[in-house]
């Protein structure tokens, strides 16, 4: 497959954006970057946005993370989805996790928005 090497930098930097909100506590990049009708697929259930920019009332949910082995499909003209392995450390846990992540980006007048994401649990 080959790779759009400017829209893998651009969504990288968006799906970043995300992670960066999780470790800062912040409820208000979180929200800036879920589109409206956000839907996260989870080992726990299905999320809305307001149930992903919930779980930071408490604070940062990760300590660390490292985001590798990142591919980009287009899905149309103005989506595309970001797939890649995240290892990460959640507050106040003390074992790291590892998951594959596939996250759909819609493009909008305000910018990249993600509408959709699903984590599995990387087996090692």
């Amino acid at each position: 497959m080959e790779q759009d090497n400017e829209l893998l930098a651009e969504l990288t930097t968006c799906e970043e954006r995300v992670w960066e909100a999780l470790v800062d506590g912040d409820i208000s990049a979180d929200e800036k970057m879920l589109h409206a009708d956000f839907l996260g697929v989870y080992s726990t259930g299905f999320a809305a946005k307001a149930d992903h920019t919930a779980q930071l009332d408490d604070g940062p949910t990760v300590t660390r993370y490292k985001l590798t082995d990142h591919r980009v499909m287009r899905l149309g003209v103005d989506h595309a989805v970001l797939s890649y392995r995240a290892d990460f450390l959640r507050a106040g846990r003390r074992r790291s996790e590892a998951m594959y992540i596939s996250s759909i980006w819609q493009r909008g007048l305000d910018g990249w928005r993600n509408v959709f994401s699903q984590d599995t649990a990387a087996r090692d």
